[in-house]
């Protein structure tokens, strides 16, 4: 009975460590090769950088509902099959902004995979709009 409970100690153990490297993957804290900038930094390259350019990655119904001006819509579940879209800013910064931040980390990842240079937008719209970014429909 001890070995048993031992057992299911262990898998407990093993399955909190799985849930937490998941989780710190998917933020794009742990093993991201590329960085990610905050609302403010998006707003000033946007606004001083002739070398960028702005993905949004969320939902066409999202999109329709507010977005950055200028921004290209990929929705994350068909960047891989549309970086053809892209190809015109290979030799540009990329920065990619979802709802709240986890599907850009997600975009940012194929992106860099392929040979761009995504800036994932932590927090995603949401502190964009925090950050009094303007939105068009």
């Amino acid at each position: 009975m001890n070995l048993l409970k031992n057992y299911i100690n262990v898998l407990y153990w093993i399955a909190m460590a799985g849930l937490l490297f998941w989780f710190a993957y998917s933020k794009g804290w742990i093993f991201a090769n590329f960085e990610s900038i905050d609302a403010k930094q998006a707003i000033y390259l946007l606004e001083n950088d002739d070398n960028v350019t702005l993905l949004d990655v969320r939902t066409i119904q999202e999109y329709k509902s507010g977005h950055l001006r200028d921004a290209t819509l990929i929705p994350v579940q068909a960047l891989s099959k549309n970086l053809g879209m892209l190809k015109q800013d290979k030799n540009k910064k990329i920065i990619v902004y979802c709802r709240t931040g986890s599907r850009s980390v997600s975009a940012s990842r194929i992106l860099e995979e392929n040979g761009f240079t995504p800036l994932n937008v932590k927090g995603g719209i949401i502190q964009l709009m925090g950050a009094n970014a303007e939105l068009v429909k």
